[in-house]
């Protein structure tokens, strides 16, 4: 349970009764109580002003709901003493593939339910350039906006319903997203977002009314959009920053997020520096010949013998093979490079393994799993290509890291936390990915997945009244690095191009785990 006080409050008032001597207005006597209980200014819309009249009917004996904003307490709803209304709250991780829904209750301040759905936009292309290009024909943007509020919509109703309560229960939204889907939900021009010198419409989105963008909760329930620091660093990544906490610690680390970008913040709680660049695709797994997302079925661990050469696997909720998601794509290149299934260079050596090998298109392939096994009857198998891009989506990763620690003077050796964030970071194996020189070569016990970052962070923004105050300082103390127009960027990824690299000296547990081998 958290130990801040959420955005909302629900408050039991007495009020006292008018008299001759007391003849203050309805709203003067109810924001009076308030302000002397929270201490602060309260504001009264119009729309609660109206229901004030019942206060009589109520015998002045009333159940308050107050919501916190950018400049106090704001009175939202009142209702008679014995109604039994707890307050909700919706934190939403707007993912590009996937939307995740966190509800809570603001009373118990706990995670009383969780829904993952797919994004409905993955149908204007999984590439979030390709729906850039698309809200900029005709309705397309207005479109892209309406189909994910009708999701927000379609989840909001069903949560509710399960928990025997209305739509109107929900008093606040927090919504965290990189910054093309945030603009998507704002309905705001993401055209430059993708072109130098890349510039948002907005970096802060102020609190608006839920009900502005069209979805349906309480009348006067607030959505809050997480803020971006560019482009390619969103909202996602300040959530996720909130939820490490690493921005109040003295100890030095370093977050990173792989999805379709590698997002990456360093810093401590003097000083933040942030990068993002294009490294994650081949590496969740969609773009290869045999790539998928993790869900049943998807080959997420996999093992070969270095002698035998037997392989092992398992896939999520044990279903028969259909493909191989990011952490089994890890592993998976991990156990053919120790085994000596591929070179350093990452060339396929087709003669190890033979009966696993065939020809794609023209292209050697690894088989993983065989048409028997899987759930099609064909083979899940990794290509020469998709070797290839794999590499090049670890190397860039690395390099990204790698430039940054080098943009403030220090080396890896010197970070004390290294968070792992998203879906990705929740399965990797970071032995497996230091192996193949993806992740920096330190003790393994500074790793820390997060998890869902974003959306746990979304959810503290609902139960701290104060974070709104604490992301914007997050957000003004990161200093933003644009990988796009940065050499040493171009220079230092060649080397990377090899398992684990050109420079073994950079990775001495795999120097070590090599040595090892040759000697067995």
């Amino acid at each position: 349970m958290s130990s801040f006080e959420p955005v909302v409050k629900q408050l039991e008032i007495i009020l006292p009764k008018p008299h001759l001597g007391d003849n203050r207005s309805h709203e003067t006597r109810l924001r009076t109580e308030l302000e002397d209980l929270l201490n602060e200014k309260v504001s009264v819309p119009l729309w609660v002003a109206r229901k004030l009249k019942d206060l009589p009917q109520y015998n002045y004996q009333i159940k308050a709901f107050v919501v916190k904003d950018q400049y106090g307490w704001q009175l939202v709803d009142v209702f008679p003493k014995d109604v039994n209304k707890a307050p909700l709250g919706l934190a939403i991780d707007l993912g590009s593939t996937s939307v995740v829904f966190y509800l809570v209750d603001l009373l118990k301040k706990q995670v009383i339910k969780t829904v993952s759905e797919p994004n409905p936009q993955i149908a204007h292309g999984e590439d979030i350039l390709d729906r850039i290009l698309f809200a900029a024909k005709g309705n397309g943007l207005e479109l892209l906006q309406k189909e994910v509020v009708e999701l927000f919509n379609n989840v909001i109703d069903r949560l509710v319903k399960e928990q025997g309560g209305l739509r109107e229960d929900i008093f606040y939204i927090s919504v965290a997203g990189n910054t093309t889907m945030c603009h998507f939900l704002m309905a705001l021009d993401p055209s430059h977002l993708c072109k130098e010198p890349y510039i948002p419409v907005e970096n802060s989105f102020d609190l608006i009314r839920a009900s502005e963008i069209g979805i349906k909760a309480h009348p006067l329930s607030y959505l809050y959009c997480f803020p971006n620091v560019g482009s390619y660093f969103g909202g996602d990544l300040l959530a996720g920053i909130l939820s490490s906490k690493m921005h109040k610690s003295e100890e030095l680390s370093m977050l990173v997020d792989v999805g379709t970008n590698a997002e990456v913040i360093l810093g401590n709680n003097e000083w933040l520096v942030a990068c993002a660049g294009a490294a994650g695709p081949a590496l969740e797994g969609g773009v290869l010949e045999c790539g998928m997302r993790a869900q049943p079925g998807a080959i997420e661990r996999v093992e070969i013998d270095p002698k035998t050469l037997e392989v092992k696997y398992k896939t999520i909720a044990d279903a028969p093979p259909r493909g191989l998601c990011g952490s089994g794509i890890i592993d998976l290149i991990c156990a053919m490079f120790l085994a000596g299934i591929v070179e350093p260079t990452g060339k396929l050596v087709p003669d190890r393994d033979p009966k696993r090998m065939i020809q794609v298109k023209g292209d050697w392939a690894y088989i993983v799993a065989f048409e028997h096994e899987t759930v099609h009857k064909r083979p899940v198998y990794i290509t020469q290509s998709d070797i290839k891009n794999l590499i090049r989506s670890k190397g860039a990763m690395y390099t990204i890291l790698n430039v940054v620690i080098q943009s403030v003077g220090i080396e890896f050796k010197d970070i004390d936390k290294f968070y792992v964030a998203g879906a990705f970071g929740s399965y990797i194996d970071p032995e497996k990915a230091i192996t193949i020189g993806m992740l920096p070569d330190i003790p393994r016990d500074r790793f820390v997945g997060l998890g869902n970052a974003a959306g746990k962070g979304a959810v503290e923004f609902l139960l701290n009244k104060d974070a709104m105050v604490e992301v914007e300082k997050i957000k003004q103390n990161i200093t933003y690095l644009e990988m796009n127009v940065r050499g040493d960027f171009m220079n230092q990824l060649t080397g990377a191009l090899f398992l684990p690299h050109t420079d073994i000296s950079r990775f001495p547990s795999v120097k070590e785990k090599l040595a090892r081998l040759e000697q067995n």
